[in-house]
């Protein structure tokens, strides 16, 4: 394998920061809401100046967002001429994720990067605090595409250069196929279980057959939506829980969907640490989509981790310092494990994720 140096890689490229602060073009933002709010709050801090905000045609009808009428990529064009296009929506909708490409194919699109959770942004200073993690990681991961991912995941992070993506995005299956080849004998650990798909997919991969399944979810409603899911499943036991370092009671969100989170106000929630609910149990696969959690999750698993060595499938995206981080981790726990890095289809680079055995 050939040394690589990430650092200098990251130090040749100009950063979507810059680059959108030197545009000689208009900048308009592509979408609403949480990611936009994010994304104008870092425009701010780096000075870059907005001059509108479009959404896709069926969206538009006439809404405000920050002081900006809402138009159609149409309607720009007829003001501006040319502009250039700062992404602030995810998706993974492969005709929402084609559109993008088609709207990129006819002005400068480029994706500033925002955490999904907390608000540290990757730019130079991030690279500098972290540079020795951000090194360290590459030479840990265990095949050639793992640390392609790994470099191309840290260039769009920085870069905002969408094509990145499509040079390392692979199907699922060939993650659980030729890294996590589940067999008919596990004892899957589902974190952040949700209505059950999860738990769905478990079994797809492990032909319908298992010892046995263990499952966290704290939000409410998606709880009850799993345990009707898993009503007539034989040896499973379902948590009202979110995954943690310890056990203790933590404010969420409690937002719909996949999205309940760890905030500063908002539902009182148990959470526990995995090994205090194991008590001993012998993990044999642990799956771990915990919304910005993730390492707190893998402090509170660190015995099965050291003493069983499960396959983990955990999500490493959350935060820009997850991707370096958790490998790290889980390395120092338990050095036996391989660490692979796979990037599944979705703009920007959401469901990056850590795959162990």
């Amino acid at each position: 394998m050939i040394k690589t140096n990430i650092i200098s890689i990251l130090k040749n490229e100009q950063s979507v920061w810059q680059a959108l602060k030197n545009s000689k073009k208009p900048i308009v933002l592509y979408g609403m809401g949480d990611g936009a709010d994010k994304v104008l709050s870092a425009f701010e801090k780096y000075g870059i100046t907005v001059s509108g905000v479009m959404a896709s045609d069926d969206f538009v009808r006439g809404q405000s967002f920050h002081g900006f009428t809402v138009k159609k990529e149409s309607v720009l064009a007829q003001e501006f001429g040319d502009f250039t296009v700062a992404l602030c929506f995810a998706s993974q909708l492969t005709e929402v994720m084609e559109h993008i490409k088609e709207v990129a194919n006819r002005h400068t699109t480029l994706v500033p990067s925002v955490p999904v959770f907390g608000n540290v942004l990757f730019d130079d200073d991030f690279i500098e605090r972290n540079k020795n993690e951000i090194e360290a990681v590459y030479n840990l991961l265990a095949d050639d595409l793992s640390r392609k991912v790994y470099k191309n995941v840290l260039l769009f992070y920085y870069t905002g250069k969408i094509e990145l993506l499509d040079e390392i995005t692979t199907d699922k299956k060939e993650a659980f196929n030729k890294i996590l080849k589940l067999g008919s004998n596990e004892t899957y650990v589902d974190l952040g279980a949700y209505n059950g798909d999860t738990i769905d997919e478990f079994l797809n991969y492990s032909d319908n057959d298992y010892r046995k399944i263990i499952a966290f979810e704290p939000n409410e409603k998606n709880f009850k939506k799993l345990q009707a899911h898993c009503a007539d499943m034989k040896n499973i036991d379902l948590w009202q829980l979110g995954a943690y370092n310890k056990n203790t009671v933590l404010e969420f969100n409690n937002k719909a969907g996949r999205n309940s989170a760890i905030c500063d106000s908002g539902t009182k929630t148990q959470v526990a640490a995995v090994d205090t609910i194991l008590c001993g149990i012998a993990a044999s696969y642990i799956k771990a989509d915990v919304e910005g959690a993730d390492f707190e999750t893998l402090e509170g698993m660190k015995n099965t981790l050291k003493n069983f060595k499960p396959k983990l499938n955990f999500s490493a995206y959350h935060r820009f310092e997850d991707i370096f981080r958790l490998p790290l981790y889980i390395n120092s726990l338990n050095p036996e494990y391989k660490i692979y890095l796979r990037h599944h289809p979705y703009i920007p680079a959401w469901d990056t994720n850590l795959y162990c055995v």
